[in-house]
């Protein structure tokens, strides 16, 4: 097994907001990366996104990007489904891929892009989750796949479509996606980041929850406010009086 594998299979042992921590959440906490000034980026996913499948539990993949919408008779035809696949299987493995929906106002909570033959396809070149901000559809028989759903809501049809780009930069859910960045979700959401610090955010966040397990044990026992201080003493919860 590769160190990559091995760093994948260890990102899924970790919930999502332990990633965010340890990646920009806290930047005063020696175990933060600070990768992103956690408010003005937008580096993780906001109340837009829900999680089909909570059961699944974390996933992690490579980004795959691409822009869906209404076609377009000055350009459509150029680029195809197909294209989005041929991008997923030319992408290291496995892959998330992230599709930025853009549709006239009162269209978008209509489209129910992707379904069970989409995913299939997917799934077929090595990709383990969708991300959009807009809706798709079969939840039943995804659910059967294993693959994760990460969607702006659900529907049961939609109209003709077209793909408009694939691998630019997109925007999904509050979160800016390039082409190959590691995306880290689960039910609490999905954050980003650059693949290079992957092994630095697995370690950090081992000591993350090793230190939070710790003060849990004192903080389950505590019976005043002056043992809950001294059980959160230091932690990334706490910060020192001036």
């Amino acid at each position: 097994m590769s160190n990559m594998d091995e760093l994948f299979a260890e990102l899924r042992k970790i919930d999502t907001p332990t990633i965010t921590n340890v990646v920009a959440t806290y930047p005063k906490n020696p175990l933060c990366l600070g990768l992103y000034n956690p408010w003005t980026e937008n580096w993780y996913t906001d109340t837009s996104i829900r999680c089909l499948y909570p059961e699944l539990g974390p996933i992690v993949g490579h980004a795959v990007t691409c822009v869906y919408g209404m076609p377009d008779p000055n350009y459509s035809g150029r680029l195809s489904f197909m294209d989005v696949v041929d991008a997923l299987d030319a992408m290291k493995k496995p892959t998330v891929l992230v599709i930025q929906q853009k549709w006239p106002d009162g269209i978008m909570k209509k489209a129910g892009l992707a379904g069970e033959m989409m995913v299939s396809s997917m799934m077929a070149v090595g990709c383990v989750g969708l991300l959009s901000n807009g809706p798709s559809r079969d939840v039943d028989a995804i659910r059967k796949l294993k693959f994760q759903y990460m969607l702006g809501g659900v529907t049961a049809g939609h109209g003709e479509q077209a793909v408009h780009a694939v691998n630019v930069p997109v925007s999904v859910g509050g979160m800016d996606v390039a082409p190959g960045d590691l995306i880290h979700m689960d039910e609490n959401g999905a954050v980003k980041f650059p693949v290079q610090h992957a092994e630095a955010v697995v370690k950090n966040a081992k000591a993350m929850l090793d230190d939070e397990a710790r003060r849990l044990v004192d903080l389950r026992k505590a019976k005043s406010a002056k043992e809950v201080r001294a059980a959160n003493s230091g932690g990334a919860y706490t910060q020192k009086k001036p």
